[in-house]
């Protein structure tokens, strides 16, 4: 039966339009919903999470060890040597952020419904869990490198290399750049440059970039597949893979315009290595109970999450806008 509508024949008030002729029309439901489609999230490929088993509880502290740095010193014969005893650092990541969500389902609802809508729900949230949580750290990552990694000067060792900053963007082409333009394979290029400088391995590193930069890629000199040694050119394939020891991520999280601190129509890039960036998160509650104000059962969670920026040498920023 559908639901009971006050003003009707249920509770008294105006006659229904048209007139109850006596004949129940069930309401036809599709069995299969409309596809949802969700932002790509990258958090867990830029980022170690060596510490997530660690944690319980909003408010946690987990102190992470850091490597000490030995000193190497002359050595001439027969002279007394000098003991060193190394010592870590202990840097600190707060569990301090939490996400929830809280929702309900009528009994009502769940008599009438021909799916398993708390089941879809439940999917429903643990994407959009990802998605807020990606766009958190992603805005706040801003100006974590540091100064020698960002900005119109970067480059620990030469200190030319314009990876572009607020109100002096970069500005990106594919190919034939006029001037003041940059072709995108040279600013990836500047980008490995800035980690080099820094000594960062080179196995393992990353660059997050907006979807534009991407199709600039995919048109790009790197469209021939003789010069990727591929069989298929990545416009053909649609895989953007590895430049220049980076592997390659799209996001449509990344902060842009006067939201991110930027000027509008600037845009956020990122690389580094995952050594730089520690994410830990846990779903530390996800519970089902009766509500106490109407015939219903409450679907309820609660994500519990911290990162730290613990190598600002490993990451590094660029300021962008499409050429």
């Amino acid at each position: 039966m559908p639901y009971p509508v006050a003003g009707t024949q249920f509770g008294g008030g105006a006659a229904p339009s048209p007139a109850y002729a006596g004949t129940f029309i069930p309401e036809i439901w599709s069995g299969k919903l409309i596809e949802k489609f969700y932002a790509s999230t990258v958090l867990a490929a830029i980022s170690n999470t060596d510490y997530e088993g660690e944690i319980k509880n909003q408010g946690d502290k987990i102190k992470i060890r850091t490597k000490p740095t030995i000193t190497i010193r002359d050595y001439q014969a027969g002279q007394s040597l000098l003991v060193e005893r190394p010592s870590s650092n202990i840097v600190e990541m707060d569990i301090d952020k939490g996400k929830y969500f809280n929702t309900i389902l009528d009994d009502v609802m769940e008599l009438q419904s021909d799916i398993n809508l708390m089941s879809l729900w439940a999917e429903d949230a643990a994407e959009q869990m990802k998605i807020v949580i990606d766009q958190d750290v992603l805005t706040n990552l801003r100006n974590t490198p540091v100064a020698a990694n960002r900005g119109t000067t970067a480059g620990a060792r030469s200190g030319t290399i314009n990876l572009g900053a607020t109100t002096t963007p970069v500005t990106i082409v594919d190919r034939n750049p006029s001037a003041g333009q940059v072709p995108v394979v040279d600013y990836l290029i500047r980008l490995g440059q800035v980690l080099d400088e820094q000594n960062i391995p080179e196995t393992g590193r990353w660059v997050v970039m907006p979807t534009w930069l991407a199709t600039r890629i995919k048109t790009s000199e790197l469209r021939d597949a003789s010069l990727t040694g591929d069989g298929q050119s990545i416009l053909r394939n649609g895989r953007l893979g590895m430049i220049d020891r980076f592997t390659l991520y799209t996001s449509n999280l990344l902060p842009s315009g006067t939201n991110a601190g930027v000027a509008a129509g600037e845009w956020l890039v990122y690389a580094g290595h995952s050594h730089g960036l520690t994410f830990a998160s846990q779903m530390t509650k996800v519970e089902t109970l009766r509500s106490e104000s109407t015939f219903g059962n409450l679907f309820r969670g609660l994500q519990i999450y911290g990162y730290k920026v613990l190598d600002g040498t490993a990451l590094t920023q660029g300021v962008v806008i499409p050429g």
